[in-house]
């Protein structure tokens, strides 16, 4: 076991030493997603050290002068994104021996790239007060190749799957269709006419409706800060103390070491935005551990998948994408975070139930006390780790004149103090002196500042490139057409459930078929959302869905756009599923990322994943069926009294708990069909508002099921080994 005050690198190119070859496989993988893949050496290796430090020393000004215009911080965030970009990320992610230099080409895409930003941030008050915001032939020329060379870095750190998708919406643009589209799904719909290639510049270069829109503003504004909060917290050892304390609370019990994966990961989640370097972060112990104790190799790495994933769930960070949510629902980010923790919880309380109850099922115990770290040792060796974090989800969820971004460079420096003085302590202890202890801390917060800026390179191009689909969405209405075809499709189902509950008496058909339409509508974005995760982050993911889908089930819904209250539950839900396709198959990163440190299949591991993460799912239906689990009542967010929500809380847990039981097939023991069944049936009324007699009828169809199989297990022939 590591020693529980090491600290951990939060860049994993910086300490590939002592490692397996599947957890170097494994870093692998997160290098080249999310860090870039070239190890550059010399002066080059410098260049990029250097750049990366004085991007970070940049956001930390900017955050705390706060005056900087718009627009020139979003360009000169962009500027350090796109140099890092091309000199870090490959375009070619080649196997074997990684590329050591930068090509030529390279150098001067990324020059190009840098200067049509810098451009920019010259022109830009002589294009919007003197201009009219009316494009020169120069500007369309430069703006034309920060487009095609966004498109190109979105390629190299993010996929090819943003830059397809990006390359149709402005072709759409370009061409129309223009004219009428007739067909069977409803009325006709009047389609634009076409826009021009300057129009389409102007719109995604030279204003804040396309690449420096609202997703490179949080971007630049808020998420770097948090981001490089993370990789300093890590860098000071928490992340390590967070694994070796769950290990030490939960390893003994049985299943532990999954139970301590799946907790840790909660608690990673808490800094970390990033479920794949979740995976590797936590995966290199948990991983191995589950193997010991029984998991096969395909199911402790799903567990490890589906708790680091889940990770993006857990507030105050939840990814880069919750803070561009605040923005588009125009509420403040601890409205958010303490609305989102309900269901967080509830996540993660249901993926222990999952953990346990797969241990039942293979008979599993947990880890010699002997083989754990010492808990009490361990707590005293890192409490102090607790101090930020505390600070900074206490003034987040507790003071309102706090701003996000303030909250996280105050918690910065706090950091930066307790680095030094950890590490003068520790070279003082090891009697090395306390030069060379604040020399030590010096060092990794160069490290940490690297490792942070790095992992920004792939969130800042995502919502640039992001930009440029919301930009045509905005330019050319083609939110107006979705809706009109999606809600053909709503109202041909609904056609179809109304009549289908017209043939039972008693039923209100109106209301059936009402709900069964509007699932249909869910389902569709709920697919959209899976398919565009397999090639997008959860960033870019969440960005497009938001312009696209959103607004659709919020006009087959009826919602009010402009009430957050309304609209948050529509928002969480295809957050959730962009979330869930981090784990989902045939590409899913988290997934080969496991597989590479358990030795298993990757497919497998990510189906058997994607099976664990159907309670995520059912998540989002829940909050969406039933708003409360967000605390929203009176159409208001926080109006929910506590003397409610506890209760709700509680059957919504236990309908969890049925709800993975029946997925499973497993209870007391493995379950019949009836069983199976009656769970299912038990965790539908527990799930959704329906009032306390149906919830006592659900919780005795769980106590039916339980008992059945008690006294199912007492007539077991001898020799079956009782798994309770």
């Amino acid at each position: 076991m590591s020693d529980p005050t090491r600290p951990v690198s939060s860049d994993p190119s910086l300490d590939h030493a002592g490692m397996t070859e599947g957890e170097r496989r494994a870093l692998e993988i997160v290098e080249a997603a999310e860090t870039g893949g070239r190890k550059l050496f010399g002066w080059q290796a410098w260049l990029v050290t250097a750049l990366a430090i004085v991007w970070c020393l940049f956001q930390m000004y900017a955050a705390q002068v706060g005056t900087l215009d718009p627009i020139i911080l979003r360009a000169t965030h962009l500027a350090f994104a796109f140099a890092l970009a091309y000199l870090v990320f490959p375009f070619r992610k080649t196997s074997g021996k990684p590329q050591t230099r930068v090509p030529w080409l390279d150098w001067i895409l990324g020059a190009v790239a840098v200067g049509s930003a810098v451009y920019l941030i010259v022109q830009y008050p002589a294009i919007a007060n003197v201009q009219g915001g009316v494009l020169t032939s120069t500007d369309v020329w430069v703006g034309s190749a920060m487009v095609i060379l966004l498109l190109l870095a979105a390629w190299r750190t993010i996929g090819i799957a943003m830059p397809i998708v990006a390359g149709v919406f402005m072709l759409y643009a370009l061409t129309g269709p223009r004219g009428l589209i007739r067909g069977d799904l409803g009325p006709q719909l009047q389609l634009h006419a076409g826009q021009t290639w300057p129009q389409i510049v102007g719109q995604l270069f030279a204003n804040t409706e396309g690449i420096f829109g609202t997703a490179i503003g949080v971007s630049a504004q808020i998420v770097f800060l948090f981001v490089l909060f993370g990789a300093i917290f890590d860098k000071l050892g928490a992340g390590e103390w967070f694994m070796n304390v769950a290990q030490g609370l939960l390893g003994g019990f049985r299943g532990g070491p999954a139970k301590a994966s799946v907790v840790s990961s909660a608690l990673n989640g808490i800094i970390s935005g990033s479920s794949v370097s979740n995976v590797v972060t936590g995966g290199n112990i948990t991983i191995g551990t589950m193997k010991r104790v029984g998991y096969s190799a395909e199911k402790a790495g799903a567990i490890e998948v589906a708790s680091s994933s889940n990770g993006q769930l857990m507030p105050p960070v939840m990814g880069a994408a919750a803070f561009i949510m605040a923005q588009n629902l125009n509420i403040e980010y601890r409205s958010l975070i303490l609305a989102a923790a309900i269901p967080a919880f509830l996540c993660y309380g249901a993926l222990l139930v999952v953990t346990h109850i797969e241990a039942l099922k293979l008979g599993l115990r947990g880890l010699p006390r002997s083989e754990l770290p010492p808990v009490r040792r361990t707590l005293l060796s890192g409490w102090y780790y607790i101090l930020p974090l505390g600070y900074l989800i206490g003034t987040l969820t507790i003071n309102p004149e706090a701003t996000p971004e303030r909250v996280a460079l105050n918690t910065i420096f706090l950091m930066i103090g307790m680095m030094f003085v950890q590490e003068a302590w520790r070279a003082t202890r090891d009697g090395r002196g306390v030069g060379r202890g604040l020399a030590d801390g010096g060092r990794m917060l160069l490290q940490a500042f690297e490792g942070g800026a790095r992992s920004m390179i792939g969130i800042a191009i995502a919502t640039a490139a992001a930009g440029i689909i919301v930009g045509i969405v905005t330019i050319t209405g083609l939110g107006f057409g979705l809706a009109d075809i999606v809600q053909s499709v709503s109202e041909a189902f609904r056609g179809l459930f109304a009549g289908l509950a017209g043939l039972i008496p008693g039923v209100d058909a109106t209301a059936v078929a009402a709900f069964g339409a509007m699932l249909v509508v869910l389902f569709m974005a709920q697919i959209i959302a899976l398919i565009l995760g397999m090639g997008l982050p959860t960033t870019a993911n969440y960005i497009l869905m938001s312009a696209l889908i959103v607004p659709i089930i919020a006009r087959i819904a009826g919602l009010d756009t402009s009430n957050p209250a309304q609209m948050l539950p529509v928002h969480m839900f295809v957050f959730y599923f962009g979330i869930m396709a981090d784990s989902t198959p045939p590409v899913a990163l988290a997934a080969f990322a496991a597989a590479a440190i358990s030795g298993g299949n990757p497919v497998q591991t990510g189906v058997q994943a994607f099976q664990y993460e159907l309670r995520t799912a059912l998540l989002a239906y829940m909050m969406f069926f039933n708003p409360s689990l967000l605390l929203i009542a009176n159409n208001r967010l926080g109006g929910l009294p506590w003397s409610e929500a506890v209760p709700m809380i509680l059957f919504a847990f236990i309908g969890l708990v049925a709800f993975s039981a029946a997925t499973l097939r497993y209870l007391h023991r493995r379950t019949n069909l009836l069983q199976t069944l009656l769970l299912l049936v038990a965790s539908i009324i527990l799930i959704i508002p329906t009032g306390l007699i149906w919830n006592v009828a659900a919780l005795a169809l769980i106590a039916v099921v339980y008992f059945w199989q008690k006294a199912g297990s007492r007539n077991e022939p001898p020799g079956v080994v009782a798994t309770a």
